[in-house]
């Protein structure tokens, strides 16, 4: 691979489609790889294997999949391609159960820098597919394919859903984590800190406290989110959903209300050792400062556990939140990115590090490094200088990068 502009050696960035919240694949002076347009997906039912192009959006291989009673943890937002997903680690539908996306991931297909397409798994260039699977935008290769183990597809999906005014976020999310360990690891349990729906009562700022659960049948989903069926502080909530049944198509539609297009948006990360009472109390103070109500926070209760295979990607603590800023006018850009990162001040000090997909990676230099273990990150630099080691690949992983 050789990228020439005006006459010198262009660096290249890749893009597959879908958010980069910070923009990563955007970059001065050189070229961007855009393979988007690279979608082609087909399903093996027989070897219950699937072979997906980077630019195959989490919907599309949801629907594909389907077609063919399997299921994959796919994100959350249905737009996202699978290519930047899938290189970053991945945490996606029912990844509590099924862990992060990358440890499906069974081989890839890539070029290296210098223009060699390899194949890479377990058994072949091991070391770069070790990196594929959570090496992020510092990849150093472009990936052209990915081959997945699905898995069979949830008969039955429902949803309970519990909201609360934000002034009870302490016990609302102490109940909830109290459950978690009660709860299969098939449902997956999540906090949003946010602006009260439309119907929900007089509170402008709320908690949530959402179940999901993905099982066999209809009986057993409901069993599933029977933990939930009852709180001590039902009498202070605003609203009560209980086992709603749902579909991978509506659990797309309500993520898509919460991202629609045509917004300007930025997110950053945390993981965290510390509890979710702790977490969500001080994100909560800023959730009711923030200048733009369409931002919020959103907060996994068990997002991954440590995947079985060596693998860039780790969980890098017990706890994991996102505040999202999200807005419509460019004249707030300074406030709200400024209301983003008073934030994430208000819980670093309770971080263990940070996640690569999503975190604002122009928030300060060590952002790269912190969402890896110290061994991985020493291990990916090294990796870069054997196949990259001139740096044709943009990367956080380059001294000279700066911020990415």
């Amino acid at each position: 691979m050789r990228a020439r502009h005006g006459g010198t050696r262009a660096r290249v960035a890749v893009r597959s489609g879908g958010h980069s919240w910070c923009g990563s694949p955007l970059r001065d002076g050189g070229m961007l790889i855009d393979v988007s347009g690279l979608r082609a997906c087909t399903v093996d039912p027989a070897s219950l294997t699937a072979t997906v192009q980077p630019g195959v959006t989490g919907a599309q291989l949801t629907a594909r999949l389907g077609g063919h009673g399997l299921a994959f943890p796919a994100g959350h937002c249905g737009s996202v391609a699978v290519g930047g997903y899938l290189l970053s680690g991945g945490l996606g539908w029912n990844s509590g159960a099924r862990g992060p996306a990358c440890a499906g991931v069974e081989r890839i297909e890539a070029v290296t820098a210098d223009g060699e397409p390899v194949t890479c798994s377990e058994s072949e260039h091991a070391d770069l597919f070790w990196a594929a699977r959570g090496a992020g935008p510092g990849f150093f290769a472009a990936v052209t394919a990915f081959r997945l183990k699905p898995y069979p597809r949830p008969r039955a999906i429902t949803c309970t859903r519990w909201t609360f005014p934000l002034t009870d976020v302490t016990e609302a999310t102490q109940w909830a984590t109290g459950l978690a360990p009660r709860l299969s690891p098939d449902v997956e349990l999540s906090f949003a800190l946010g602006t009260a729906a439309p119907g929900a009562g007089p509170a402008s700022t709320v908690v949530t406290v959402t179940g999901v659960a993905f099982a066999r049948s209809r009986r057993e989903a409901d069993e599933f989110l029977r933990p939930l069926h009852r709180c001590p502080l039902e009498g202070r909530a605003l609203s009560r959903l209980r086992d709603e049944p749902m579909t991978y198509e509506s659990l797309y539609a309500a993520s898509a209300a919460l991202w629609p297009p045509r917004l300007r948006y930025a997110a950053d990360t945390l993981w965290s050792d510390a509890g979710f009472p702790a977490l969500l109390g001080r994100l909560a103070r800023a959730v009711d400062a923030a200048p733009s109500r369409r931002s919020l926070v959103l907060a996994p209760v068990s997002p991954v556990g440590r995947p079985a295979q060596d693998m860039a990607f780790a969980p890098l603590g017990e706890s994991y939140v996102v505040p999202y800023a999200v807005w419509d006018d460019p004249g707030q850009d300074a406030a709200t990115m400024g209301w983003l990162r008073e934030a994430m001040h208000r819980v670093e000090p309770l971080g263990t590090g940070h996640y690569i997909a999503e975190t604002d990676l122009t928030a300060a230099a060590s952002r790269a490094r912190r969402s890896f273990t110290p061994g991985a990150w020493q291990r990916l630099r090294a990796l870069r200088t054997r196949y990259d080691p001139e740096g044709l690949f943009r990367s956080y992983l380059s001294p000279d990068d700066g911020t990415p």
